[in-house]
């Protein structure tokens, strides 16, 4: 689809990654058009078109999860939707997936092209450990994994309340070079690509890619904050087959 995005990022040539935007599905509105979240509202009959038509695009099967804005980790089973907010494989053709509208998604590979996983991540999941818990599924040492940043609330979009900057603070110290004071009193702007940065680097992942949107003010992208019924894009990766 004219519009997706492909991951810029130096993942070895048999890592494929994606992310989907609005274009391209058959979801009337407020969930048009391409919404893959079969969670929010919409028709079911145009979710499972709109989800065929990405698996046919990849020749992919994506293992779909059921988010709960936890830590627990699986390995992607397409015949099953597990209840946890990341997953990983190392079998060719089944795509790792995180379904987002303004949380942040992470994917991830080993630089043998041998493993791969994906990560949803609200502020509650950065701030539980969801990214760690991924690391941990991948089972390589750190300086062997790359994880590239997909879209999600920018900083200036980002307002939370100080029991946010607290928890994150309260782990890593540094965290707080990720908050700045909001025009409304007591409250923040977080920076949560930053956060996901820190929190890797302090696992000594430094190869760290991607960031800088803002699915909040890029209209090509579902966002809960500007519409609270919304659908959801995709963020997956894969090992080719």
């Amino acid at each position: 689809m004219s519009d997706w995005l492909i991951p810029d990022w130096p993942a070895p040539a048999r890592v494929k990654a994606c992310v989907t935007t609005r274009g391209g599905g058959v979801s009337l509105a407020p969930f048009d058009s391409l919404n893959l979240g079969d969670h929010v509202g919409d028709d079911p009959t145009a979710v499972a078109e709109n989800r065929r038509r990405l698996t046919d695009q990849f020749a992919i099967t994506p293992a779909w999860l059921q988010q709960v804005h936890g830590i627990a980790v699986v390995e992607a089973d397409p015949t099953q939707v597990a209840t946890a907010d990341a997953s990983w494989t190392d079998t060719p053709g089944i795509a790792c997936a995180a379904m987002t509208a303004d949380c942040l998604p992470v994917l991830f590979c080993n630089r043998a092209g041998t493993r791969v996983a994906a990560a949803h991540a609200g502020w509650r999941g950065l701030a539980n450990g969801v990214l760690e818990a991924t690391l941990d599924s991948l089972a390589v040492p750190a300086d062997e994994i790359l994880a590239w940043l997909g879209p999600a609330i920018g900083a200036q979009a980002f307002e939370v309340g100080p029991e946010v900057r607290e928890a994150f603070i309260a782990q890593l110290p540094l965290a707080s070079q990720a908050f700045a004071a909001s025009p409304n009193a007591g409250k923040f702007l977080a920076d949560i690509y930053q956060l996901a940065r820190l929190r890797l680097a302090a696992r000594g992942v430094t190869a760290v890619y991607g960031g800088g949107l803002c699915t909040v003010t890029d209209p090509r992208f579902f966002s809960y904050r500007r519409n609270p019924r919304t659908g959801r894009f995709a963020s997956l990766v894969w090992i080719e087959r």
